[in-house]
């Protein structure tokens, strides 16, 4: 197998905000994107068709459209994530990969600019190459199989049917 080049814009740097759409539809917010909303709790997920700008927009968690934003971090403020598969659908917004872009802000929202092509994000979740043997303990090993079979389509059944009981 031969070298990879490292490409820094896979990783972005921590004070420069930015807006990922994952596969499923969840849109997660680093850090610094989700103080230019002022850490919102909540927020209203809006959408331009005309420009094909997405945006998130604060609101009171007693809005009828409001969506809860959690912590994707156990570690304090870090990864903010909104569930918005519904949203995505109903819209058509492409999550056949996982994107990343710079968002911006316009009128107190912070907004995607979708017609940008955004950066193809890959995870340990999605390899491409052949996998790398478990250099960690056991634990780690199971981890790994846990969050492999939490990324898979098929019924738990299938899966438990595939494993040697032994």
């Amino acid at each position: 197998m031969g070298f990879e080049v490292f490409d820094k814009r896979m990783t972005p740097l921590a004070k420069a905000p930015s807006v990922t759409i994952q596969k499923r539809g969840v849109i997660s917010l680093n850090k610094a994107a989700h103080d230019l909303i002022d850490n919102a709790e909540t927020v209203e997920l809006l959408y331009d068709r005309a420009r094909n700008v997405v945006a998130l927009r604060q609101a009171d968690d007693s809005a009828p459209h409001a969506y809860a934003v959690r912590s994707g971090s156990k570690n304090g403020p870090g990864q903010a994530i909104v569930s918005a598969t519904a949203f995505t659908q109903h819209y058509g917004i492409d999550t056949t990969a996982t994107r990343r872009w710079k968002p911006f802000t316009e009128d107190g929202m912070l907004c995607v600019d979708l017609t940008q092509e955004g950066t193809i994000i890959t995870g340990n979740r999605t390899k491409t190459l052949a996998p790398v043997p478990p250099t960690g303990t056991s634990e780690t090993a199971e981890a790994d199989e846990a969050d492999q079979a939490a990324e898979t389509t098929d019924p738990p059944a299938t899966v438990e049917s595939t494993t040697n009981n032994a």
